[in-house]
């Protein structure tokens, strides 16, 4: 846990990525990424591509959008999780491209 009582490994003013939809239209974060190179973290809804569409948040922010993401904070660096529901069950793979 960082030292301001942010769960993940980022203080909560960390910039991190999710999309315009989460922030504005209000679908759940359903993919979450810690990458590997950086640390960094992307909080997406998987309903868009589009690089437009992209938006840069604070780590608290994230957890202000959906306070159920401190139950995957310890996601390991390189590794995405998913889940379907807010607040149901995240499914964890590794991925190469977290990298």
């Amino acid at each position: 846990m960082s030292p301001a009582g942010c769960p993940f490994d980022q203080e909560p003013n960390v910039a991190a990525v999710t999309t315009r939809q989460v922030i504005d239209e209000g679908p759940p974060v359903r993919q979450v990424t810690h990458y590997d190179d950086d640390d960094s973290w992307a909080f997406v809804c998987c309903t868009t591509d589009k690089a437009d569409d992209v938006r840069v948040i604070g780590m608290g922010e994230a957890l202000n959008l959906d306070s159920t993401l401190r139950t995957i904070a310890d996601l390991t660096p390189g590794w995405t999780a998913w889940g379907k529901t807010v607040g149901g069950s995240w499914h964890w793979m590794k991925n190469d491209s977290a990298r």
